[in-house]
């Protein structure tokens, strides 16, 4: 009988002089220029970094830290942690269940990063070096030896990536896996990470809980950030301090524990993003929050298609477009044709109905075509309906949509005579109008979240698994292809028409130019693909983490004008490169996109052999 260990019951590593990192530098002597320039990094955010208070954040005050030196505490202090973990520092070493040393570097990364950015900043604001105080010089030098030292440790480390605890492949993959790294030994071995040990259920709800609030606490912050550096700052320290914990194994760590308690975690997480409005004084960034919400429940509906059917769908926009534009003809406003006022109610139908007969209209003669012959044809229907939308105005053709002028004055929408509208005052909390719409759009998110979720787990689920895989040994087994693409494609269309009618009360006008391919401004087809590959393909969590990253960077940087887009593309090339399986994704998929990891001789897990057909 073997016995499992996770990384936290080994021995503590050898302090030995022999060079195993990047850099020549003894282990021993490299733990601890990483670990001491953590400690002084800390030491720095207390000291002033700067004489005038012109830079953002005022950075002249002694023993309290503001603006970007909040930032560089935590990332110092998570350096310090991990430090003081690859000694194997009883108490510490918890944080790191997969091992310090990989955590360690990226974690000296994010501080090294933040902290030069930050006397970049304040030298090039300021004008010269001559600007800096005693805590800047500090703290420059002690992340640059932290990095250096961290350079100098142990190269190669277990490979430990978060994943979507609502994967509907996950349970039955976690046996194969548990199997196979009993039997191939190697390199796979070495990539696998550790099995958490089990915890009393209520210590791991525990966890679930902290871990959730952690997230609502980052996220507020992140979309609370005053000034552009600082947000620059977060996004930096939020990255590289995720990268951090992921290769500690904590993320997987709790990714197990949300896996075992799937309720709890969505409720709990649907608990958080309820309390978000209460933790802002105005609808400033509730704004951004519902425009988020309905970003991601699209993105969440376009996912069936693609993450589970593997049907590129580039017009999937256009369905949240007809649902929009049916729902705003039927809500009582006066640039409509028709003299009708539905309730909620009807008009959610309206949306979704419309939405659904669209997709089978479209679907029905498209998709007996495969890869991109569908994606043309699926872009060329996003096109169209653009055009026919901006083109009935009466003049070019019938006068449905008025054209570009679009569908105006929507109405607020009113459920059981609780206007969406106005403001409302509960328990000394004022709830203004997008708070409103926050609230019915995370509701309209549980309601999509709950969709995909049992579809995905049911039979039409599994068969639309075995189309994406390979489509010829699906309708070779008896799967009737057209029928279940078919079904994955209105199912997806009538989401986002759901999705639109929301949309459409919100933003009070429906326009054609607000349905395009691509532009600066989500959502479009082009932004929620890349939402759904961002945040992981035929996942849960990950178009959902996909779409709020990607609605809410481009927002927060829209200083950079004509250079948010290639900004963006940057980031976006570089994350595929490094990362192509997405933030959160499946287990499948990150196997098969780390094949080339394997050692030459080792056997990849049957998964994959599957897969590859060898």
């Amino acid at each position: 009988m073997t016995t499992q260990t996770t990384a936290a019951d080994a021995p503590s590593p050898k302090q030995d002089d022999t060079p195993t990192g990047l850099i020549a530098i003894p282990v021993g002597t490299a733990r601890a220029m990483a670990t001491g320039g953590g400690a002084l990094t800390v030491i720095s955010a207390f000291l002033a970094w700067t004489w005038t208070a012109a830079f953002p954040g005022d950075l002249t005050v002694y023993g309290y830290p503001g603006g970007l030196q909040v930032l560089i505490l935590i990332v110092g202090a998570l350096t310090t942690l991990l430090g003081l973990a690859s000694y194997g520092v009883k108490g510490v070493r918890a944080i790191a269940p997969g091992g310090a040393d990989a955590a360690l570097k990226y974690a000296a990364l994010a501080a090294f990063t933040t902290t030069w950015y930050t006397l970049i900043a304040i030298s090039y604001q300021l004008g010269g070096l001559a600007n800096l105080e005693i805590g800047g010089w500090i703290a420059g030098i002690a992340t640059l030896g932290a990095f250096i030292g961290a350079l100098g440790l142990p190269f190669k480390r277990p490979h430990t990536y978060p994943v979507d605890p609502e994967d509907s492949s996950s349970e039955q993959f976690k046996h194969r896996m548990r199997n196979a790294t009993t039997v191939f030994k190697g390199a796979f071995a070495a990539e696998a990470p550790p099995t958490p040990r089990k915890l009393p259920s209520y210590v791991e709800i525990l966890i679930i809980i902290a871990a959730l609030a952690v997230g609502l606490l980052v996220f507020t912050y992140g979309i609370g950030t005053e000034y552009d550096e600082l947000f620059i700052g977060f996004l930096v320290t939020v990255g590289f301090g995720f990268a951090a914990l992921s290769k500690a194994g904590l993320v997987a760590q709790i990714s197990t524990y949300t896996g075992r308690h799937r309720n709890v975690t969505l409720a709990g997480a649907f608990a958080a993003a309820a309390a978000f409005p209460f933790t802002q004084s105005d609808d400033q960034y509730a704004t951004i929050g519902v425009y988020i919400l309905i970003f991601a429940t699209v993105a969440l509906g376009l996912n069936i298609v693609v993450g589970l059917a593997g049907l590129l769908d580039l017009g999937y926009v256009a369905f949240l477009g007809v649902g929009a534009y049916a729902a705003s003809m039927v809500s009582g406003s006066p640039s409509s044709p028709f003299d009708v006022h539905l309730p909620f109610w009807g008009a959610i139908l309206v949306g979704a109905g419309a939405s659904l007969v669209f997709g089978v209209l479209i679907g029905a003669p498209t998709l007996r075509l495969r890869g991109d012959y569908l994606a043309i044809v699926t872009l060329g229907f996003g096109e169209i309906f653009r055009l026919v939308a901006m083109n009935s105005d009466g003049t070019s053709g019938p006068d449905i949509t008025n054209g570009s002028n679009g569908i105006s004055s929507i109405p607020n929408l009113k459920i059981l005579g609780f206007d969406l509208g106005i403001e409302h005052t509960f328990g000394g909390f004022t709830i203004g109008r997008f708070a409103n719409y926050f609230f019915l759009m995370l509701l309209i998110t549980l309601v999509v979240v709950l969709v995909f979720r049992r579809s995905g787990d049911s039979r039409i689920g599994r068969a639309w698994v075995a189309i994406r895989e390979d489509e010829t040994a699906a309708l070779a087994m008896g799967i009737n292809g057209f029928r279940v693409k078919l079904i994955a494609f209105a199912l997806g269309a009538s989401l986002a028409g759901l999705a639109g009618t929301v949309q459409a009360h919100v933003t009070y006008t429906v326009t054609p130019e607000q349905y395009q391919f691509a532009n600066t401004v989500p959502p479009n087809s082009a932004f929620l693909l890349a939402a759904v590959v961002l945040g992981g393909m035929g996942t849960i969590s990950g178009p959902l983490v996909g779409a709020a990253l990607l609605y809410l960077i481009p927002s927060k940087l829209s200083f950079l004008g004509d250079y948010q887009l290639f900004a963006f593309g940057l980031a976006l090339a570089l994350l595929m490169r490094f990362r192509p399986e997405g933030l959160i994704p499946n287990r499948r998929r990150q196997l098969e996109f780390h094949q080339a990891e394997l050692a030459p001789g080792d056997t990849p897990p049957p998964t994959v052999l599957s897969k590859t057909g060898a």
